[in-house]
């Protein structure tokens, strides 16, 4: 009776952590194999599959939580991760998630003490165990290698599916451990790719630029949702360019957007180190947006909403070829960096910003590239941030589309930073009325808030969503552009760079004009696309020593 609902139990344990069919054999295998071990501790079958049941549901609740919070399930890369600081995130910014969790993580270890006490079983010989683990070591690597690997989950990644197995997957992948150990670059081939010929300047005049990261902001519209005229006006603005842009995180992780528009790479490319980039790859990368620019006579200046000992960020943009680099606490006053931290207001930040760039070219000569980090509409968005009376119609008109108080603030947030650009944009214009500036916006990723839309408009799981965020492009105080307002290409954040480099008309490279040839091949997807070009340009760069991965990552 007790085997018979034991069994029962796994079942069900095993169908709901996997939702799916397609790996079902390595769940199993894994399954069996973890019995196998757990009879060397305890002895008696019974206790063994109550105690691999447990090891299956923590591994898919740990999978679902951080599915829900990141977009992608759980590998065993991830795991260093809990020393990096992402513990104490999830207590401050998702309390009731880290609860819950905490929760069940008790209750499982609670079942797994009274299976250990007071479950009754029949201990088996030493040989059967033997023989067991041994057939259980044949199906799991039978299993895997027939199921394609850890390719083959990687390809479904981002789909709520398959959570047990992706992470045995990872788990019996050797280059998960080689990420461990070193720096890694995943898609990469052996033989590289012939650079192309650099191409010219379309005119003689450098303009501007300004890129402006916006933190956690999305386009309502691919929900559904509509928005007003300051928000249309703000995500697609009727005298430039605007389309969806793919970007590599959901939830956090906001440095990743920027080292991929920076170096025009992935940072998925680096598996675990994807995260830690800012630290383990602060002087491997020698090509990058700022180099370039600064090439050509720019200076190149970073302004951050964080402050200066933020995530190794001053060590890594001075690597990258950033000149100069201005943080919260460098802003002059007004500006009060500790006023500011109560609610990272965009009116505040943006402000000073522009503020510090307009007097830069006051004082200086030649063009310059400016590279702002937004903070203000990160989550959670269940404080009010917006003080109060302020754009109240906009909350009305966002919680009339759908009646969530988390998505009426972000809403909100999101009208503030389009109302401040609006005036600060005019301000640009009539103070520099002859100086030609690019900008380009564009959001990092989406909120977890999202989620909550998802779920109120019942709307079908689709994991490419949640990655797409928008760009917007448009060149101020400049009547003789090309650019043809408009809905433009959808685009991959990794290409993002040289997108700005050619709407501003400047000289590409030979590694820019490679990297824009990949465009067509690669689509709207950089690190997802199986582009064989891609991952032979990968290999040039290494080769070049333009990227500087320690020992070459041959044959992956």
């Amino acid at each position: 009776m007790i085997l018979t609902a034991i069994g029962i139990t796994a079942v069900g344990v095993l169908w709901n952590a996997e939702r799916s069919a397609e790996h079902l054999r390595l769940a199993v295998a894994s399954f069996c194999f973890c019995i196998a071990a757990l009879l060397f501790v305890v002895g008696d079958p019974a206790r063994a599959t109550v105690l691999a049941l447990i090891v299956v549901a923590t591994i898919h609740g740990a999978s679902a939580l951080k599915y829900v919070h990141s977009g992608l399930k759980l590998t065993v890369t991830d795991l260093p991760l809990l020393l990096a600081g992402t513990v104490p995130f999830f207590f401050v910014q998702y309390p009731l998630a880290v609860t819950a969790a905490l929760t069940g993580l008790l209750g499982l270890i609670a079942i797994a003490v009274a299976a250990l006490l007071y479950l009754p079983g029949s201990p088996i010989p030493l040989v059967a165990q033997l023989a067991f683990f041994g057939l259980a070591t044949l199906g799991l690597v039978l299993a895997y290698r027939s199921g394609g690997g850890a390719t083959a989950l990687q390809r479904i990644a981002a789909q709520p599916r398959c959570f047990y197995s992706t992470f045995v997957a990872s788990l019996l992948d050797p280059r998960s451990w080689r990420q461990f150990s070193g720096f890694v670059l995943s898609d990469i081939a052996d033989d590289p790719l012939p650079l192309l010929p650099a191409t010219p300047a379309k005119h003689p005049t450098c303009p501007d630029i300004i890129v402006i990261q916006h933190e956690s902001i999305f386009d309502p519209r691919l929900y559904g949702l509509p928005v007003g005229p300051m928000i249309e006006n703000f995500l697609t603005p009727p005298q430039g360019i605007h389309g969806r842009l793919n970007v590599d995180i959901f939830g956090g992780g906001s440095w990743q957007s920027e080292f991929s528009l920076l170096t025009g790479l992935s940072s998925a490319s680096f598996g675990s180190n994807g995260y830690f980039l800012f630290e383990r790859g602060a002087g491997r990368f020698h090509h990058s947006l700022p180099k370039t620019l600064g090439g050509l006579g720019y200076t190149t200046t970073l302004t951050s909403s964080c402050r200066r000992g933020f995530l190794n960020y001053d060590n890594f943009y001075r690597s990258i070829g950033m000149r100069e680099r201005i943080f919260t606490d460098d802003l002059p006053a007004p500006f009060d960096v500790n006023k500011f931290e109560t609610t990272n207001s965009d009116s505040e930040f943006l402000q000073a910003a522009l503020g510090v760039h307009a007097d830069a070219i006051d004082k200086g000569s030649g063009p310059r590239f400016l590279y702002m980090l937004t903070n203000y509409n990160h989550g959670p968005h269940s404080r009010r941030l917006v003080a109060a009376g302020q754009f109240e119609p906009q909350r009305a008109f966002a919680l009339a589309s759908l009646p969530d108080a988390t998505y009426a603030e972000y809403y909100a947030r999101l009208v503030e930073t389009a109302d401040t650009w609006h005036r600060l944009k005019a301000d640009l214009i009539a103070r520099f009325p002859d100086r030609p500036m690019l900008v380009i916006h564009y959001g990092d990723h989406q909120p977890v808030m999202t989620r909550r839309i998802q779920s109120r408009l019942q709307l079908p799981q689709n994991e490419r969503r949640q990655f797409q965020t928008f760009y917007a492009i448009e060149m101020l105080n400049n009547p003789a552009t090309s650019m043809i307002p408009g809905r433009g290409p959808n685009l991959d954040i990794a290409f993002l760079g040289t997108v700005a480099l050619q709407h501003a008309g400047l000289p590409l490279d030979p590694v820019f004009a490679t990297r824009a040839s990949l465009r067509e091949q690669c689509g709207d997807t950089y690190f997802a696309s199986g582009s064989e070009r891609k991952r032979r340009f990968h290999r040039t760069l290494v080769d070049l020593g333009l990227i500087d991965i320690g020992q070459p990552a041959r044959g992956q």
